[in-house]
């Protein structure tokens, strides 16, 4: 590495990081003020304010760079070309031989070095800190009662229904499972006091643990459900390991992605996304196809937000690092438009979830193409 890139790396990692721990303080700072109550609170019985913090935004801080680091690479690119035009350190090297695009080759490898660290954070760091980023600040202990909204296991049949959960017991307050005709022997609901997941273990399947029976009362006389050979509901009646008050439900559906939704799959990896897709329990729409194939396209997309950046700021003659500023921003609104709106179409079946995601890229990539005049200089 010659000196020339290590002088443009360095510009360019202190753009990014000072852009990054702006934008990342300034959304703690914010965030924090509104819930500081909660975090006084939780401080008192567990180990003190700052760890509370540390522990809450540390997870937090892992998503906002997974959202913001495309936009923030731009940003620091941008800024870096920028400076070297203001102080005529670009004049300086391109009248030594050094032509636009050699001088701004470390800032493409470093944006492609950034998008694979996003993708590494994407699918490695935020699904292990999952659970933190699906609860809030009022439900940090998980203690919390929430509403639960149905949800239907489509290999059973079975309507997952309930009055609250309690995210850590994974317990369901009030359970009410509506049954399809195949098990009319239970009547058309299983009712009970409460009702904790379970997940598959040496030879029980995973489900529903319903303790404290209501419906059906006879439970203890009704025999366990089969379909094709595999238990569905187990029932005291011939299970030894259930009370006389209990019965267990086998369910594909896991607590986290009964109570989870939307936010579960957003923060959850490409390979969980794909095993859920063959889940039979689990019926996803079109969004989690287009999530998929955006996932594969995201790091093409990054590096096409950056090539369509560069030549604006390497064709201006002027050095106003604001005007940069605002080039940035109609450049960034322009690009969203686009992905979010192809996106948009995918998950509505306007168009196929992956022709919806690679759209973006069969848009922009020629128009970078026709705007990398400069960079050819």
């Amino acid at each position: 590495m010659q000196i020339l890139d290590r002088y443009i790396l360095r510009t360019f990692i202190k753009a990014f990081v000072i852009c990054f721990m702006s934008l990342a303080g300034l959304y703690i700072v914010i965030d924090s003020f509104g819930n500081l109550e909660e975090f006084i609170n939780l401080g008192q019985h567990a180990g003190g304010l700052t760890a509370v913090l540390v522990e809450y935004y540390g997870a937090r801080v892992l998503a906002f760079f997974d959202r913001t680091s495309a936009i923030l690479t731009l940003m620091a690119a941008i800024f870096t070309v920028t400076w070297l035009q203001r102080h005529n350190e670009m004049t300086a090297m391109m009248a030594a031989g050094i032509s636009k695009l050699r001088i701004v080759t470390p800032l493409i490898i470093a944006v492609a070095v950034i998008s694979a660290l996003a993708i590494g954070n994407r699918e490695l760091l935020i699904p292990s800190v999952r659970g933190k980023l699906t609860r809030n600040a009022q439900d940090w202990t998980g203690n919390l009662q929430r509403d639960l909204h149905p949800r239907y296991d489509h290999e059973t049949h079975i309507l997952l229904k309930g009055r609250y959960t309690i995210a850590k017991d994974q317990s369901i307050e009030a359970p009410n499972f509506r049954l399809p005709p195949a098990f009319s022997q239970f009547g058309k609901q299983l009712a009970a006091e409460y009702a904790y997941y379970s997940p598959s273990r040496n030879d029980r399947p995973g489900g529903y643990l319903l303790h404290g029976i209501q419906q059906p009362e006879n439970l203890d006389e009704i025999p366990s459900a089969l379909v094709k050979d595999r238990p569905v509901i187990l029932s005291p009646h011939d299970t030894d390991w259930l009370k006389s008050d209990e019965c267990f439900v086998v369910s594909r559906v896991s607590f986290l992605q009964l109570v989870g939704g939307k936010t579960w799959q957003q923060f959850s990896s490409t390979a969980e996304l794909l095993a859920d897709l063959r889940n039979p329990s689990l019926d996803y729409g079109a969004n989690v196809r287009v999530t998929i194939h955006s996932r594969l396209v995201r790091p093409f997309l990054d590096m096409t937000l950056l090539f369509l950046g560069l030549p604006l700021v390497l064709s201006r003659k002027k050095r106003n690092i604001f005007v940069a500023i605002g080039f940035c921003l109609l450049l960034v609104h322009a690009f969203y438009i686009v992905v979010l709106a192809s996106h948009g179409l995918g998950s509505q079946y306007v168009v196929s979830p992956a022709l919806s995601a690679w759209a973006p890229l069969m848009i922009l990539v020629p128009i970078a193409v026709a705007l990398s005049n400069p960079l050819r200089q």
